[in-house]
């Protein structure tokens, strides 16, 4: 702030938090390391705009599946409230709610509730965010040809990756095809995204030696990469019914 002051003319600094947190449900307390952003933009000394960000479905009354959530919506949006609640009177005017997306409808105090018009699109997750996720991964390694094929309709088995007792993501190999990769832990924020990079590039090392799918999930498990990107918890492969099951897994907790 002192620097903004210090300069002449025209101007906009912005600045930006990527804040941790917990969301609330029956079955126990859940950390995301990227529940909020807040974003604020100093124009020319004179205006200020800050904006708040969430990523997470917690205050919602349907999750991104368009599955009623009645309990965790409870517990959670009269937090959301009290906290646009502070930062109006800390800024001294009420909040202006965002536009509608494929999630949710923004209000002044959260969010709407849609359980009568369904949100933009049934199964958002499903629909966008397995995309979304993928994109995220493939931009942080080469492109290439030679490696399983990433999606499966079959049952899946999969390993835990964790660095110091913090699930970063899965790593999966299918039960019946040519498919195995890496589900991040969207929780996990940006470091599920880092480490999945090298246990990709693993996965093709393993696939350069013409191992089976299910053969390269122990060869990883056995071989990981650098310990700073995390390690194999698990002694056996867990089962999961399904790719979609893990990533959903992976989506929310």
């Amino acid at each position: 702030m002192a620097q903004a002051e210090a300069l002449d003319g025209d101007f906009v600094l912005t600045f930006r938090i990527e804040c941790p947190g917990w969301w609330l449900e029956p079955g126990g307390d859940h950390r995301a390391e990227k529940l909020f952003s807040i974003q604020a933009e100093v124009w020319g000394g004179d205006l200020l705009v800050v904006t708040l960000e969430t990523y997470s479905d917690a205050w919602l009354t349907m999750d991104t599946r368009d599955r009623e959530q009645p309990e965790v919506y409870a517990a959670n949006a009269p937090r959301l409230a009290a906290a646009l609640e502070g930062i109006s009177a800390l800024l001294g005017g009420a909040p202006t709610p965002g536009d509608e997306n494929r999630y949710a409808a923004p209000s002044a105090t959260g969010f709407k509730d849609l359980r009568n018009e369904g949100p933009a699109y049934v199964d958002a997750w499903g629909t966008f965010e397995g995309l979304d996720r993928a994109s995220l991964l493939n931009a942080r390694i080469p492109r290439s040809e030679d490696e399983y094929e990433s999606y499966t309709e079959h049952p899946v088995r999969y390993f835990t990756i964790q660095r110091e007792g913090r699930t970063l993501g899965f790593i999966w190999a299918s039960a019946d095809d040519a498919a195995a990769g890496y589900v991040p832990r969207t929780a996990a924020g940006e470091d599920a995204f880092d480490v999945g990079a090298a246990w990709l590039l693993r996965l093709r090392e393993a696939y350069s030696q013409g191992l089976s799918p299910l053969a390269a999930l122990s060869w990883v498990a056995q071989n990981p990469p650098h310990p700073g990107n995390g390690q194999v918890v698990e002694d056996t492969p867990r089962d999961a019914p399904s790719l979609d099951a893990l990533e959903e897994l992976s989506g929310r907790y």
